[in-house]
């Protein structure tokens, strides 16, 4: 199967590396484009195959699935250079959450998914978002659904609940990034131990609470129950995270929310 991507910045990237080092495809089997043209060039330079193409025009024409890796911005331009050049059997797939099914089809002629995926795709890990339009067979569902699981979990999600659930899987790693960050930070700061070795127990640990709570079968209260022993450490330490973090979270979905609902009124303004 041939697949392009339009699009090699940070996601469209972290998607190629991913299929070719999982071995969902090979090297040959894709073909790029992007704006800044050096970096499909590195992606060729590393991965020998990997087509580098001249225009998205062409990258549409030797492709039977394509993923449209670009901002919600740039839709309107990159969809006026390939819409004449889809066919009713191809399958264009936008990671762009924003973007709504229904305007992309009534844009191209084609097949339409919406699947977003993690930071963590790059390890063969955590989940991709799948969203499928009504043209999709289940056959087609079967073969993205192949795809994705190499480098994921490919979980459906109705398209009202993407961006909640994007908060969730595609921009948790760098939120949780942050709280680790900070917690490590602290530890140096309170007591003088050294970075290295605070950052060498804390992201072991964050990689052990995140087997408990998948393999392990733990679900976050059961954890915490677990670990915290009434009127010891642990527990005073809830006690003071659970007080301070209180609508922390809440407020942090209001606004990606709200951003989404921004961006996806800019699209749609742009379609009309």
């Amino acid at each position: 199967m041939k697949v392009g991507f339009i699009g090699t910045g940070s996601m469209g990237s972290i998607l190629i590396e991913s299929f070719i080092e999982s071995g969902a495809l090979l090297a040959k089997e894709i073909i790029a484009s992007n704006r800044s043209r050096r970096k499909v060039e590195q992606l060729a330079e590393r991965y020998e195959g990997l087509r580098m193409a001249a225009s998205n025009k062409e990258v549409v024409e030797q492709s039977q699935l394509v993923f449209l890796c670009v901002k919600p911005s740039e839709f309107k331009h990159v969809l006026s250079e390939i819409k004449l050049f889809t066919l009713p059997t191809q399958i264009i797939v936008s990671i762009t959450s924003p973007v709504m099914i229904a305007d992309l089809e009534q844009q191209l002629n084609c097949k339409i998914a919406k699947v977003i995926p993690s930071i963590t795709n790059y390890v063969m890990s955590g989940v991709t978002l799948c969203v499928y339009g009504d043209r999709l067979q289940q056959d087609d569902k079967q073969t993205l659904d192949r795809l994705l699981s190499y480098v994921s979990e490919p979980i459906m999600v109705l398209e009202k609940f993407t961006r909640v659930s994007s908060d969730i899987s595609s921009c948790g790693p760098a939120f949780f990034s942050l709280l680790l960050q900070k917690f490590i930070d602290a530890a140096v700061e309170e007591s003088g131990v050294s970075y290295p070795v605070a950052s060498r127990l804390a992201c072991e640990m964050l990689l052990g609470t995140g087997k408990l709570l998948t393999e392990g079968g733990f679900t976050p209260i059961e954890l915490q129950q677990r670990v915290a022993v009434p009127g010891g450490i642990t527990a005073e330490g809830l006690r003071l995270l659970d007080k301070e973090l209180t609508g922390v979270f809440n407020q942090l979905f209001r606004i990606t929310h709200a951003k989404y609902e921004e961006d996806q009124a800019k699209v749609a303004a742009s379609f009309a």
